[in-house]
């Protein structure tokens, strides 16, 4: 399963890159494949870890102002793995190219 999600704590201010930096820490100890996005972490695991993790994240999040907002999309696949980077992989090999432009 792979779930693309996010825990924004309501309340903080603006710049909430303190609290981001904890609930990445759970997420990281978690040991599940995971990567940070500029507005969204993607994990993958069995149904139980992942939300087991973003259980974690979001109560986490929630620590810091008594309120959260999480979002969570899922993709569950019978039998897929290694979709975080198999799914863009799968994309740039179909344009011929890497799909990636930075800033600037």
């Amino acid at each position: 399963m792979l779930a693309s999600f996010s825990v924004v704590p309501v309340g903080g201010g603006t710049e909430l890159k303190e609290q981001v930096a904890e609930v990445l820490r759970v997420i990281d100890e978690s040991g599940l494949p995971y990567r940070l996005n500029a507005m969204s972490t993607e994990i993958e695991g069995d149904w139980d870890e992942v939300m087991q993790v973003v259980r974690a994240a979001h109560d986490v999040g929630r620590s810091f102002t008594g309120r959260v907002l999480t979002s969570i999309t899922i993709d569950d696949r019978e039998g897929a793995t290694g979709r975080i980077e198999g799914k863009v992989t799968d994309v740039e090999q179909i344009i011929g190219k890497k799909l990636e432009r930075k800033p600037g």
